[in-house]
Formats: C-alpha cells, structure tokens, sequence
C-alpha cells in the first residue's frame, strides 16, 4: 500500500521505517531538510535501538524514501499517517498548530481519497477538528476519510514494540477506512482492535495517565516506607504478585519523563476539566511526580549538608535507559538545583551527553561532561545516579570508592543493593528504603 507518514521525529521515524518493513511503500515527509538529509544516508537523528539498521535496509530495498516535498508525499499516497508533535502548553493543553497545518496542507493537495490517520497522540474530538480544518480548505470535492490509530512505542524499544505489538488500535467512520488498515496491519489482525474515533484517541492519553499514576502511587509508598520500616521494594513485589495489579512501574525513585507521560497527564486533567469532569486524580500523579526532586535533593543536602564548591558526580542524564531524550527528564531538574547552590558537576551518560550540552553547556568549571562513569566518580564528594543504566548497575563500587573524595552515593533509581553498598564503605541513601 502507498503510505505517507507526515513527521519524522521519533514516532514518525519509526512508524514510517516499520511500516515499509511490513512490505508497503512509504514516503517519509519532514520540512527539515537537514533532517530529512541525515536519514537518507540511513541514520536517524536520534539514537533508538535497532532502528539504524531498519532504516538502511529498506531504503536499499527501496520501500522507503524521504522528502521535504508536501506535495510529493501527499498526492503519492493513498494512506497517510500524521505523527507530528503536540507539545504542551502553560495551561496543560495540547499544542495543535501543527496538527492543522498538515490537515491545511492534505486539504490542498487532495487529487483523489486520501485517509488521514492521527498517529500522533491528541485530544479526543481531534477527528473532528481535522475534517472540519479539510472540509474548509480543500481545493477539490475528492472523498477523504479521517481515523485514529494511536501508537504505544517506548523509547529504547520501540521498534520491537512495533513490530510486535500487544495490540494494534484503530479508531474509525467508515468502512472503507476500517478496511485500509486492517490491510496495513495484516501481520497482527489478531491483535486489531477496532472501536470509534473517539475511544480511539482517548485510549493513549488513558494508557499513558495509567502507567504515571502507578509510578506516582509507588513513589508515595515509598515515603511512607522512610517514615517507618519497611522496604518499597519488598512492597512493590508483594503487590505486583498480584495478577489484578502486576509488577509493571511500580518502581520507585525520580519519577517519570519523558516526551509522554508528562504532556499526557496534563492534557488529560485538562480535557477532562473542559469536559467538566473533576481530574483531581490526575493533577495529583503529576504533583507527586513534581515533587520528586524536591525529595532527591534533600537527600544529597542531607548527606553533605554544604553544596557550594562540592564536587558530584551524576550518573544518567536520559530520561530512561536506551534512548539519548532528555525531554522532562528528571536530571535536568536536578543539575540546575545542584548549580543553583554552588556545586561542581561531573556528567556522565553514554547516549545523552551531547542533547544535554545545549541546556548545560561545559564550561570546565562548573560544568564538565565524562565518557566514562568511572571519571564522574573521580574526586567527587558525592555520587547520584539519576539514570538506570545497564553499565551503571554493572559499576566496580570499590573502584568508585577509590576515586571518589568521600564515599557517599546517592541511589535514585535504587539500583544497588544497600547492604553490599555500605560493606564496602559507602555512606549509601536510596528511596523508600530503610
């Protein structure tokens, strides 16, 4: 089938290069031309597990291109996926503007049906909102058809989550649109679920306001666990044993990030309040989620008491393992309260550093980034890790003593276990645990 996925940032990129791997010809469309350059040398502007690999192959197989050309993409294809971004605005709203530019641009350049597909993820009633956007701008009396089919991709893993979904939704009016993309997603009709547009759109933003209120209601636990003698992790696996409720993000520490979780919450609480419904929920799993740096912090001021002219070392700056995205992730947050009371910073991530160094440029005083973890650990005063990376679970801790100025590691993502910590000689802090 001719598809057009219209966006190639994360979503976009990675819908586009699995959908030409299930075998249909595909058209990438971005108006970043240096974009749209680094992908057809087959790498992508980001780094995703496997994805690399994907895209050279098909773009040697010749079932995926890109291009800047709108209408190009538009007039070429009979499918095309909408996957640009919705960022939130100051009042907790998606921005939209550049979910009817590309309903502005479809319109003008109809030449025959054309079914829009929202894959990024709106407010529900979007469907509306773009047929009404087409209705009004098109230039010819060709039928179109508008549908919703949300995506469910993880950083780190999407492709596999792609490529092996636990269930494919698709959002529909028609017939006609049903049955396109049930022919797209052949390989996995066992797993097509088909509803209405508006459940369709609801789903991710109640899927993803799920998955942060069980990270906030852990993390909770988890205070109450340090006012008393009990273990959080112990609790979570005591709970996740439970089938009704699993083992799934009930991991405590810094919160969530991330490009979803954050936007989401906050939209749903606000087309819910526009909807008059009372969110108060929702607003909640985001305040927790605030708070928890707040929490981090006064366990590093806790330890050292004075930050100014101290060194720390900060081990993960991604928002999650196996992705270099640092939007809303919980390190940014805690530099700037570390900088903000004098400290020495010495930065490490294996894919993150260089994203990190446009909000925190190296300045060798303050600011200095490492390649290795071992060198954040080198004359520090205190070590945090903020990121749960696999090389970082996998640290030689009485290297790190070695190097370090005073032993005192701060676990945030409670990475290590206590007791082995403070054998070695570690003044040792975690979250939720005694």
């Amino acid at each position: 089938m001719k598809i057009a996925v219209v966006g190639t940032g994360y979503v976009g990129l990675v819908t586009a290069t699995c959908l030409a791997e299930l075998g249909h010809a595909v058209i990438g469309l971005d108006k970043d031309r240096s974009k749209i350059v680094t992908i057809r040398s087959g790498r992508a502007p980001f780094y995703e597990p496997g994805l690399d690999d994907l895209l050279a192959a098909n773009l040697k197989k010749g079932t995926l291109r890109f291009t800047d050309d709108e209408a190009e993409a538009i007039r070429a294809s009979e499918v095309i996926f909408v996957c640009v971004g919705t960022p939130p605005q100051e009042d907790g709203s998606a921005d939209m503007s550049q979910i009817e530019e590309v309903a502005r641009t479809i319109a003008a350049n109809l030449n025959g049906y054309k079914l829009v597909v929202e894959k990024s993820t709106v407010p529900v009633k979007t469907s509306a909102w773009i047929k009404k956007v087409m209705t009004a701008f098109k230039k010819s009396e060709h039928p179109f058809d508008v549908a919703s089919n949300p995506e469910f991709l993880r950083e780190g893993s999407g492709v596999e989550d792609f490529m092996n979904p636990d269930r494919v939704m698709i959002g529909v009016e028609t017939e006609r649109a049903r049955d396109l993309l049930v022919r797209i997603y052949e390989r996995f009709r066992d797993r097509v679920v088909i509803s209405n547009i508006d459940t369709a759109e609801l789903v991710k933003h109640a899927s993803n306001s799920f998955l942060a209120m069980k990270i906030s209601f852990i993390n909770r636990i988890a205070d109450l666990c340090e006012r008393t003698d009990a273990d959080v992790e112990m609790v979570a696996r005591g709970m996740g044993l439970d089938d009704r409720i699993g083992k799934a993000f009930l991991k405590a520490g810094l919160g969530y990030g991330g490009s979803c979780f954050p936007k989401d919450v906050k939209a749903l609480a606000k087309i819910g309040s526009e909807l008059g419904v009372d969110m108060a929920l929702f607003r909640m799993v985001d305040a927790i989620n605030e708070d928890r740096i707040r929490v981090f912090v006064e366990k590093v001021r806790k330890a050292v008491w004075i930050l100014k002219g101290k060194t720390v070392g900060v081990l993960g700056l991604a928002f999650k393992p196996e992705t270099d995205d640092i939007r809303e992730a919980p390190s940014i947050k805690v530099i700037d309260d570390l900088l903000k009371q004098g400290a020495r910073l010495r930065l490490y991530d294996p894919k993150a550093a260089d994203n990190m160094k446009g909000l925190f440029p190296e300045d060798g005083r303050a600011v200095t980034y490492v390649s290795d973890p071992y060198e954040a650990a080198r004359g520090a005063h205190i070590l945090l890790v903020v990121t749960e990376w696999d090389e970082i679970r996998r640290l030689d801790l009485a290297k790190v003593k070695a190097l370090m100025v005073n032993p005192v590691l701060i676990d945030g993502r409670n990475v290590f276990d206590p007791a082995a910590v403070r054998a070695l000689g570690f003044e040792y802090a975690s979250i939720g645990r005694a």
